[in-house]
């Protein structure tokens, strides 16, 4: 706002903050940074923080970095993708389309059209997976760039889509040569942005936080910029008038130099006025002083915000071209704004930006509530007839006054279309809840609401539920929206675990319609709650109903196929045979594939059934059927841009396909990322306990007790347990927990416990839920007659399921209670039965068990040979024990 500015006086007693800068920069030049880094600055408005971002740029450049730089906007924090476009954006545009698809390579279709290099495509990607393609594009950009500086400032303002992927790239720095530095102010922001900001604040692992200035430094400044002979009274009013505050402190004293006032004690009590006039009303009675004209220039340009062209803020403004431009001039003679730095200059960027966010913020701020609403609305239409688009014009469409224009409802509509198809569900949330405000018209109101909910499914169930039910409470929906509706937010009751409710829901809505697709649809939904849900008692009634349902369907359309895949999954919990199972599913499939409509991807019947019968494979032992299937999940998950709670089930499920296979090392990987998925997703959800559960099966299997246990605190695994039935068995795992932690009196308790809730449930599949096998063991010396019953109706149900796994599993059973010569003989009958299992780490197990009750070296190389293929540790170091015991006897 002055002609000149004390270059280092606004970095006064900020000697530290610019060494730890220094120190980072130095640190990724020279290689020495093990990893990626990132640098949280923070601090109130003025502390500073801007100037430091600028002398990091300076310091970055001086040692041959690349430094790209961005900055949120106090009214940009709606516009998706925003800052991280600022900054990856300029790097990328000047490729040729074919280099640019090249360049990003499987992400070319998700990312691109984030970064708003590439058409958005059909479909509505995950914005887990636009996140993830973002971090990649960034990973491969800082190898080529290297060594990468980026620099973003006022993060407080930043869009939630940003502040997402900062967080995760903060996760993800681990091979990754680049120094993030972050400013934000310390309250800027709540809600979500506060939660993103935090999660980067633990990422940094410490905050620089700014400071107010001292009266010493304050006094040091005053003289540097004023005059050595200063005096104490007036440096000590100066310091008193500013609070310490950097950037007040400099624009009051290059207001004392303007006015050539005596720095003395005698014009001390003139400072308050002076520094009321040089900021907030201060700056609006200046603005006044410059003219008419240029004030309402400055307005159209704080509308804007970004992209600040002489032409569009001669629209806005109501300038004639010659106006505007001499208005420009005026405003940036007066330091109000300035023209881009060319070296730092962003895509997109207009010919004027502010010359310093409280400036644009005050300018903002001063434009009368009803003028400055109004003139959002213009700035919509200049906007939109640009060409920019309904997305580009919905920020300005937010801060419209709502006037029932039904021409505004479809163009919030369409801006929520175009952000969902750049995965940007948020920004679509806001633009549909503001079009309910307009209101819609009575027959577009309940397909707003219906747009709303499919907008948040799996991102946010509670929401989608809301907004669901407020859809159906409203004519206007056809009959195949409606139902379409029902299985939704039946959906989203089951992921935010009341299933209970998603069985009611649809029954209800089952009641209203005829015999026909729509009904046969329902009821299937009503099945597959039904069936999933562990809190039900156990119905012979719903079950003999699901098999008359299943015997007259022949798989010819997908409500058929449904209802086939939900009475072969009751059959398989039941503990029927594992063949008439095998084949009641594969009657639901097409060419051993899954039919068109019943994808994972599809929309209209969900990825429950995929992963139902892919999970029947599993445990009936057809587990390359089950890895082609949770394979395929991924990949279609992957194409179609979803990594939400889509991909952190599918990765469950093939971490249980991969455990049940015996590759533990690979399962264990895949569950870690399932979790990671699912983290972002909420808290304790039904997807988490998938994870869960087969994730510490798998470390209990590799003998990894002590990371179970901590994986297990840390997401508080244990009762209240969810309610949908997990596989395996969520008590089961925790009562194999408990023993493997040497706490056999609790782990005898959540066994009985599991025993219980199968019974309730008519689940008789001790390979689902293996708890009285683990009971049994633990009952030998307690309760030896119990523990041989246990043992006995693990082996009768075992023979009426009929795999090789189930057998060799019940004679491991019956071997640990048996005398030693029916244990060796009971022993090599189940590691022979299991060597035809593809469960190979079961078959190791057995393996090592014979060779210890036979004494045989041979079976237990062969034990060894096996643990050590399939990553099971403790095992191994068991058979190893074993060895060394025998060649020692020898």
């Amino acid at each position: 706002m002055t002609e000149e500015r004390p270059g280092p006086a606004s970095l006064w007693e900020r000697d530290d903050e610019v060494a730890a800068i220094e120190q980072a920069v130095d640190a990724l030049c020279t290689g020495h940074a093990p990893a990626g880094r990132f640098l949280v600055l923070r601090g109130d408005a003025g502390l500073g923080k801007t100037t430091l971002l600028a002398r990091a740029h300076r310091i970055a450049e001086l040692r041959g970095c690349t430094v790209w730089s961005a900055r949120g906007g106090e009214t940009l924090r709606s516009v998706p993708y925003n800052v991280v476009r600022q900054l990856l954006q300029p790097a990328l545009l000047g490729l040729l389309p074919e280099e640019t698809r090249e360049y990003l390579g499987d992400w070319h279709d998700i990312a691109g059209p984030a970064l708003g290099l590439a058409e958005p495509g059909a479909g509505q990607p995950d914005p887990g997976s636009v996140c993830d393609g973002l971090v990649t594009v960034l990973r491969r950009l800082a190898r080529r760039e290297y060594p990468l500086v980026l620099l973003v400032d006022d993060a407080h303002w930043a869009d939630l889509e940003t502040l997402r992927w900062l967080a995760e790239l903060g996760r993800r720095l681990e091979d990754t040569s680049v120094l993030v530095i972050v400013a934000s102010r310390p309250d800027g922001a709540g809600g979500e942005r506060a939660a993103y900001l935090d999660r980067i604040v633990d990422v940094a692992g410490s905050v620089t936080s700014l400071q107010l200035l001292t009266p010493q430094a304050t006094a040091g400044l005053t003289r540097a910029t004023v005059g050595e002979h200063a005096d104490d009274p007036f440096c000590r009013e100066v310091w008193a008038v500013t609070g310490g505050n950097p950037y007040e402190t400099v624009e009051l004293l290059a207001k004392v130099r303007d006015c050539e006032m005596e720095p003395v004690e005698a014009s001390a009590h003139e400072l308050r006025d002076l520094n009321r006039a040089a900021r907030g009303g201060g700056l609006v009675s200046r603005l006044d002083k410059l003219g008419i004209e240029a004030t309402r220039f400055a307005w159209a340009a704080a509308i804007l915000g970004a992209g600040i062209t002489v032409d569009l803020v001669a629209q806005l403004a109501t300038l004639t071209p010659a106006a505007a431009g001499r208005c420009a001039r005026i405003l940036c003679e007066a330091r109000i704004l300035t023209t881009p730095d060319p070296l730092n200059q962003q895509a997109g960027d207009g010919e004027l930006e502010f010359t310093h966010p409280l400036i644009e913020s005050a300018v903002y701020n001063s434009i009368p509530d009803s003028l400055r609403t109004a003139m959002h609305g213009i700035a919509a239409r200049i906007v939109t007839d640009s060409g920019r688009g309904a997305a580009a014009a919905s920020r300005h469409l937010l801060q419209v006054h709502p006037d029932d224009d039904q021409e505004v409802v479809e163009q919030l509509r369409e801006a929520a279309r175009a952000h969902l198809a750049v995965g940007a569900p948020a920004a679509a949330r806001a633009c549909l809840e503001r079009a309910l405000m307009e209101p819609p018209s009575p027959e577009v109101h309940p397909r707003v609401l219906y747009e709303l909910g499919c907008a948040t499914l799996l991102t946010a169930p509670a929401v989608t539920i809301a907004h669901l039910r407020d859809a159906l409470a409203l004519p206007g929906l056809d009959v195949g929206r409606r139902v379409d509706a029902v299985v939704r937010l039946s959906q989203a009751l089951l992921h935010n675990d009341q299933v209970g409710e998603a069985v009611r829901t649809v029954e209800a809505e089952a009641r209203r319609h005829a015999q026909g697709p729509a009904r046969l649809r329902l009821q299937a939904c009503q099945f597959l709650w039904q069936g999933i849900h562990a809190a039900e008692v156990d119905s012979p009634g719903r079950s003999r109903h699901l098999a008359e349902l299943a015997a007259a369907c022949t798989g010819r359309d997908n409500s058929e196929r449904a209802l086939l895949i939900l009475h072969g999954f009751d059959v398989l919990m039941r503990g029927g045979d594992a063949d008439e199972v095998v084949a009641i599913c594969d009657r639901a499939l097409v060419n051993g594939r899954l039919a068109p409509g019943l994808s994972w991807t599809d929309s209209d019947w969900g990825f429950e059934l995929p992963l139902m019968i892919a999970a029947i494979y599993a445990y009936t032992d057809r587990l390359d059927r089950a890895e082609a299937l949770f394979s395929e999940a991924v990949r279609e998950y992957d194409t179609a841009g979803w990594s939400g709670g889509h991909v952190s089930l599918s990765y469950g499920y093939l971490g249980l396909a991969l455990r049940r296979r015996g590759r533990l090392r690979e399962a264990e990987s895949t569950l870690r990322e399932a979790l990671r998925l699912a983290d972002r997703v909420g808290h304790r959800l039904p997807l988490h306990w998938t994870a869960l559960c087969n994730l510490i099966d798998t470390l209990i299997a590799r003998g990894h007790h002590d990371e179970a246990m901590e994986v297990a605190e840390r997401y508080r695994f244990g009762a209240p347990y969810p309610s949908t039935i997990l596989l395996p068995d969520a008590r089961s795992i925790r009562g194999r927990l408990l023993l493997a932690a040497g706490r056999v009196d609790e782990a005898v308790e959540e066994l009985e416990a599991a025993g219980r809730t199968a019974a309730e449930r008519g689940h008789r599949n001790h390979l689902v839920a293996p708890w009285a096998a683990d009971l049994a063991r633990v009952l030998a010396d307690r309760d030896p007659e119990r523990a041989r019953e246990l043992a006995a109706t693990v082996r009768a149900g075992a023979e009426r399921f009929g795999t090789w796994t189930a057998i060799g599993e019940a004679l491991r059973c019956e071997a640990a209670l048996a005398p030693r010569h029916r244990a060796v003989e009971l022993a090599a009958r189940a590691a022979k039965l299991l060597e035809e299992s593809p469960c190979q780490y079961e078959h190791a197990v057995a393996r090592v068990e014979y060779g210890e009750l036979s004494g045989s070296v041979a079976e237990l190389r062969r034990g060894l040979t096996l643990a050590d293929s399939c990553g099971a540790d403790a095992l191994s170091r068991r058979a190893r024990a074993a060895l060394d015991r025998l060649t020692t006897a020898t």
